[in-house]
């Protein structure tokens, strides 16, 4: 709130006047002159962009002014506050709040308020920033005891959401708006940290072994049809038999001779001939 540098001017102009008046005794007039160059900083007046003035007229409530220029009633109108309309933002802090289920965490936050109602926050309270301050530390604590650890930790988004309602409904008479919350951080004792820790690794076992376990069961239904297979045809198995030799052996450069059927049928053959009497020469 300030006035208008052109104000500051006139009145230096008119108290200059006034002085060379009382070199001439002219008392009266420059009595008047020095009056006047009261007016012009009292009546003209100025705020930012961002600010509204709220003016009182002999004690009641005349208006809000601004944002820029604007003119007051000298001796029967003073401004009483300006107020900021910008988006502000107030950290809040729980700590040892005991959620539903009776766990000990502490709740940092961030609560984004703007001022919608000059006069409302100018008039309906006295500190209307320490009171959203205040509302907000109560309303955390009141949203961690209605909730489970559980769900503050996985649904951080509908906390928010659920505390920017609660401290707005309560602000709302005074001009104030809160458009936003965010949850910084959700402190929980080094204890049950363990403990969730452990939790966890046991679940991921958990769905480690199942898994391994269906895995198990799709090989063996695999297993069980590639044995049905064989069953019914030899030469599948024998082919399969070949290339698990093949597989075990193809690194290592080795050389395997396997029988086969030829071989055991001249292997017969020279058996009976050893065996068979020698025949009558002719």
């Amino acid at each position: 709130m300030n006035a208008l540098p052109i104000a500051y001017v006139v009145s230096f102009l008119l108290l200059a006047a006034a002085a060379g008046l009382v070199s001439l005794h002219q008392y009266v007039l420059a009595g008047l002159l020095v009056v006047l160059a009261i007016v012009p900083p009292a009546a003209i007046k100025m705020v930012s962009q961002w600010q509204r003035a709220v003016v009182l007229r002999l004690g009641r409530f005349a208006g809000v002014r601004g944002p820029g220029l604007f003119f007051l009633v000298p001796f029967f109108e003073v401004i009483q506050t300006t107020v900021d309309m910008r988006i502000r933002t107030t950290e809040i802090r729980a700590e040892e709040a005991l959620t539903r289920d009776t766990v000990s965490i502490g709740m940092d936050a961030i609560v984004f308020w703007r001022v919608t109602d000059a006069a409302k926050a100018a008039l309906e309270i006295d500190n209307f920033q320490l009171a959203v301050e205040r509302v907000a530390q109560t309303s955390l604590r009141e949203m961690i005891g209605t909730n489970d650890l559980s769900r503050l930790l996985s649904d951080r988004q509908q906390a928010d959401i659920e505390l920017q309602r609660s401290i707005g409904a309560k602000t709302l008479d005074w001009g104030v708006v809160v458009t936003s919350v965010e949850i910084k951080d959700i402190g929980i004792p080094a204890s049950l940290q363990d403990a969730m820790s452990r939790q966890a690794q046991a679940e991921r076992e958990k769905q480690a072994r199942e898994t391994l376990a269906s895995a198990e069961v799709g090989v063996a239904r695999q297993v069980k049809a590639a044995a049905a297979i064989y069953a019914s045809d030899p030469t599948a198995l024998k082919l399969r038999q070949m290339n698990l030799v093949y597989e075990m052996n193809k690194d290592r450069g080795t050389t395997i001779i396997i029988p086969s059927d030829l071989a055991s049928a001249l292997g017969r053959l020279t058996a009976e001939e050893m065996t068979a009497p020698p025949s009558a020469a002719p």
